[in-house]
């Protein structure tokens, strides 16, 4: 399976970061512990939603989706 996720920022709140990945756990402990990335500064995180795909294109284009601007008016309206 691969994941789409989203978290929130608990540090800034209303900050999300939208990914994807095959290992949402691993994945997450790492979003927990990178010190050198751009959402570093916004730890710690909070796993807002996932939503799990069978196909990788599928995750891509959902995950894309997501990153656009209707996407982002659309998690306000279903994940807050």
């Amino acid at each position: 399976m691969r994941y789409v996720y989203i978290l929130e920022s608990v540090a800034v709140p209303g900050h999300f970061y939208i990914g994807s990945t095959d290992n949402l756990r691993q994945r997450l402990r790492q979003h927990q512990a990178d010190v050198d990335s751009h959402a570093a500064k916004y730890r710690p995180w909070k796993l807002k939603t996932y939503l799990a795909f069978e196909q990788k294109a599928t995750t891509i284009r959902f995950e894309s989706y997501l990153k656009s601007g209707s996407g982002r008016a659309f998690c306000k309206r279903h994940f807050d």
